[in-house]
């Protein structure tokens, strides 16, 4: 930029008189670049307009009177108390604008003041929280200033973990019925970072919770070439061909029946044994496999391991990540 101005300047202007009328448009560049800057700024924080709630900061400006100016926060009761206002002033589920309005017509109705000029400024809003909590890399609560995406959402809790589902729940109230119960919906992840313009009407506002459920396990132990703990993609089911193609196939001398133990609603273990042979070479039906569920393979001509020691050996393996290891996902 400078050497062009320099010689689109006339030969006849000395050095000094170039080298001055440089500095002199690089400070005009300058001082507009940071009045651009400035505007910028002014804009972010000038928070949209949105109702109002609980625990929101306002500023109140009264022309002409600095006594009646103040910040004030919307109590629990939904409303603000001003100066020489004998009744306080409803504040929750109001635009600014319109409370603006309310306040100016309180202090004609007590006589304090004669056609007022009154703005309301939000400055915090504090009713409108956002919960990312789950399979997280840092669970987070925020104030939706202004509407978010999920995408968003997950990215200011820095994105999701390796131990995430394939789905997150979110957990909110139906729009104007604030009252009534909460309303959950299950959202593939797949979604929300593939196809955003599917979701563009899932937008947060406060009172919402974001929860990413930790995908779901299932542990692979005996007589396979590589025992271990595995994710299942779709958080819910695999199958036993799938569960021994991640654990590597069956080792030398595993039995013909392996044994699937599954923990009922209840909290017993149930045990269910299953012809291997016959999944193997496709003569009856691939077993499905569960969330949480054990897929034991007996080693041919030894003694049959308990489920207690085979339940303190998953315990062992995953509280010190040795033995029973994460290995894959399960697809």
């Amino acid at each position: 930029m400078r050497l062009h101005v320099i010689h689109s300047l006339p030969r006849s202007f000395s050095s000094a008189v170039r080298d001055t009328w440089c500095v002199a448009l690089l400070a005009l560049i300058l001082a507009a670049g940071l009045a651009a800057a400035s505007q910028s700024a002014s804009k972010a924080d000038a928070l949209p307009p949105q109702p109002l709630g609980v625990n929101d900061l306002i500023a109140v400006t009264v022309y002409n009177a600095e006594e009646l100016s103040l910040k004030v926060r919307v109590d629990g009761h939904g409303v603000i108390r001003l100066p020489m206002l004998p009744n306080p002033i409803p504040a929750v589920d109001v635009l600014p604008s319109e409370l603006e309005r309310a306040i100016r017509q309180a202090y004609v109705d007590a006589g304090i003041l004669v056609n007022p000029t009154v703005t309301v400024a939000v400055v915090e809003f504090s009713s409108k929280p956002v919960s990312v909590i789950g399979a997280v890399r840092t669970p987070i609560t925020f104030n939706a200033d202004q509407p978010v995406t999920l995408l968003e959402a997950l990215t200011r809790a820095g994105g999701l973990t390796e131990e995430a589902g394939s789905y997150l729940l979110l957990s909110r109230h139906p729009r104007g019925a604030e009252e009534e119960g909460l309303l959950t919906q299950r959202i593939s992840i797949v979604d929300i970072l593939e196809s955003a313009s599917a979701l563009e009407s899932v937008r947060l506002r406060g009172g919402e919770e974001v929860r990413v459920p930790e995908a779901g396990k299932i542990y692979v132990v005996g007589n396979v070439k590589k025992p271990g703990t595995y994710r299942i993609p779709n958080d819910h089911q695999t199958s036993i061909l799938k569960a021994l193609a991640l654990s590597e196939g069956l080792a030398p001398n595993a039995m013909n029946e392996a044994f699937i133990y599954r923990q009922s609603a209840g909290g017993s273990k149930t045990e269910i044994p299953v012809d291997l042979k016959k999944i193997l070479a496709r003569k009856s039906p691939d077993v499905t496999l569960l969330r949480d569920d054990v897929l034991y393979v007996p080693e041919s001509g030894k003694k049959k391991a308990t489920f207690s020691a085979i339940d303190k050996a998953i315990a062992f393996g995953s509280a010190t990540l040795s033995g029973v290891l994460v290995w894959g996902v399960a697809r």
